[in-house]
């Protein structure tokens, strides 16, 4: 009895491996066992069993994905690079509420890449990455959609700004009605700063903050309870990047532009 075709792609490493080679190009068997640090005598079988399947097919000792193989290996590569970025921190991934990331961007959240969860120490809680910080000091442009503003705000507004990168924030309306309540002279002088431009979003965010400059992006979610726990998630990846810029593009579409208090 054949094996239903999950099985044949997803119950054997091997078999998985095999065929995300075989994506791009065909392969010599030497090549095969080589890529997937195996020996002929392991690998055979399994290829066999791709060929019984038609996934496979060769000729002399090369291999190559029949149609049906190609087809199934074009749906395989997306799921796996999904699972990949949520594999890598479960309990991360399942803790936090998704809601603010709209459907057509949670379905390419494979595109974060690679990525670290950072979890700042309690004395530097209330500091923003100083990775982030330095990169944004030398990047062109920064994006950011907040409800939050650091204690020091000021201090990091003047170390971009006088480097002359251009900066795009989306606020929320609490952190909008405390900036003006509470440091109206600061708004006031950051408003009038022709480097940066600011926006109210005043629908609920639902996250703490989304930020990217030229190198990285900086996100940090709540947990499904409500709650936030300080841990950020930041990628250096270019494909993060873009998708960082749509999520922010999303908001930015939402707001209105702040132009007094």
């Amino acid at each position: 009895m054949k094996k239903s075709l999950l099985d044949v792609v997803f119950a054997s490493e091997k078999r998985k491996g095999v065929l995300l080679l075989l994506c791009d190009r065909a392969m010599e068997m030497e090549s095969l066992f080589s890529a997937l640090n195996t020996t002929r005598q392991a690998l055979l079988p399994q290829i066999r069993i791709l060929e019984d399947h038609y996934l496979v097919s060769h000729h002399k000792d090369t291999y190559e994905l029949t149609s049906i193989g190609k087809l199934i290996v074009d749906e395989m590569k997306p799921l796996l690079s999904t699972v990949d970025v949520l594999d890598f921190n479960t309990n991360f991934w399942g803790e936090r509420d998704l809601e603010f990331i709209p459907p057509e961007l949670l379905g390419r959240i494979s595109e974060l890449g690679q990525y670290r969860v950072n979890e700042p120490c309690i004395s530097n809680i209330h500091e923003l990455n100083k990775d982030f910080t330095k990169k944004s000091a030398i990047s062109n442009k920064m994006y950011a959609a907040t409800t939050i503003f650091h204690p020091n705000f000021m201090e990091l507004f003047d170390l971009w700004t006088s480097n002359e990168t251009e900066i795009l924030m989306v606020i929320s309306e609490e952190l909008f009605d405390k900036l003006r309540t509470q440091n109206h002279n600061d708004f006031q002088e950051l408003l009038d700063n022709p480097y940066i431009k600011f926006y109210l979003y005043s629908k609920p965010f639902n996250f703490v903050y989304i930020t990217l400059n030229d190198y990285c992006i900086l996100l940090t979610m709540l947990k499904k309870d409500g709650r936030y726990d300080n841990k950020e998630l930041m990628s250096y990846s270019s494909t993060a990047l873009e998708w960082g810029k749509e999520l922010f593009d999303h908001y930015l579409k939402g707001s209105t532009p702040i132009t007094g208090i």
